[in-house]
């Protein structure tokens, strides 16, 4: 089974991640949203399965330097999809596109759970 992984290298979340999937002798192929940028049916996917407040992450400084209209408009998924296609960096990280769903951030019982 070969692991769709969606994240950005330097993030200190991604690292700690796939050094948890290369532990598990887990296959993986990384997406990189700095360079790749992110799908909009993808995030509408993962908005649709997870929640808008699962997958936007709203703690970091690209959301924070948004104007308040900006932000305003994340409520509803469109927008948010909008959004994060735009500034794919607001996509909480890791996502991992799995047979058995997705995982969005890294929990390593939650990982195990569903990988192992």
């Amino acid at each position: 089974m070969t692991l769709q992984f969606y994240g950005i290298p330097n993030c200190d979340t991604v690292k700690k991640a796939r050094k948890w999937l290369d532990a598990n002798g887990i296959n993986y192929a990384f997406h990189d949203y700095k360079k790749e940028g992110a799908d909009a049916a993808k995030v509408e996917a993962w908005i649709a399965d997870k929640g808008v407040d699962v997958v936007l992450n709203k703690r970091g400084t690209t959301f924070r330097k948004l104007s308040d209209e900006e932000k305003a408009s994340a409520a509803d998924s469109h927008g948010a999809v909008t959004l994060l296609v735009q500034h794919p960096s607001m996509i909480k990280r890791p996502v991992v596109e799995h047979n058995g769903g997705i995982l969005v951030g890294f929990k390593e019982d939650e990982w195990s759970a569903a990988l192992l």
